[in-house]
């Protein structure tokens, strides 16, 4: 039977093997509901880069480009990391480059994988639906934060592993941890993940509405897929 396991933080990646596996990298707060947001959008694709430097460089190649580091945008970038900043008319048909502190590393880190795709609860529902008639393994990737586990990502690698554990087994315990946290929350999600750091980090920097947006499930039908080195919609 298939198996079905999560990876709390991309620093543990290197116990699973992922050669055989779909990943679904995850980092809720914020740059995988925002990548699954702009395809909601219109736009076209997305490449994910590890720094700062490569994305400048793919700015001046005439892309528009999209930087976070620490929850904050650094100068001379055309968007946020907020999923708002992505509904904008602009978007559609675009290329974007996006460097971010741990979604865009989580995503470079697994291209060993079959498949490497985007999950947000914004998607949570077209993901399962597709993962359902896949024949591989699935590993949830958490983005975590600057490598430590956090709570939000880890809620979705739960729902994820609520959803699809009829279909695939669950052999370890990270993805049995994951289920439950999720099981324990989910009636409130906003209030579990309230007193969590990155929402903290967040409301200091004024972001209260897009914490409330990133908890909503199943609002997109879009199925991001790394093809070479650019995300795209499947």
């Amino acid at each position: 039977m298939k198996k079905i396991d999560v990876c709390l933080t991309p620093e543990l990646l290197h116990l699973h093997d992922i050669e055989n596996s779909i990943v679904v990298v995850v980092d809720i707060f914020r740059a995988t509901s925002c990548m699954t947001t702009a395809f909601a959008n219109g736009v076209e694709a997305i490449i994910p880069v590890a720094t700062i430097d490569e994305c400048i460089a793919y700015q001046q190649k005439g892309y528009l480009a999209a930087a976070e580091r620490d929850g904050k945008t650094p100068e001379g970038f055309d968007f946020d990391n907020s999923p708002f900043s992505y509904m904008a008319e602009k978007v559609q048909g675009s290329t974007i480059c996006v460097t971010t502190t741990n979604g865009t590393l989580a995503i470079t880190k697994s291209k060993n994988a079959v498949k490497v795709m985007v999950g947000s609860f914004l998607n949570l529902g077209a993901l399962t639906t597709y993962l359902k008639d896949q024949q591989y393994d699935v590993l949830v990737l958490c983005a975590g934060w600057k490598g430590k586990p956090n709570l939000e990502d880890t809620l979705f690698a739960g729902a994820l592993v609520e959803r699809l554990q009829d279909e695939f087994m669950i052999e370890e315990d990270a993805a049995l941890m994951a289920q439950r946290l999720y099981n324990l929350g989910k009636d409130d999600l906003l209030a579990c993940v309230a007193s969590s750091s990155h929402v903290k980090r967040l409301q200091r920097l004024g972001i209260q509405k897009d914490i409330a947006y990133c908890l909503q499930h199943d609002l997109y039908d879009v199925l991001p897929v790394l093809r070479g080195n650019s995300l795209v919609n499947m």
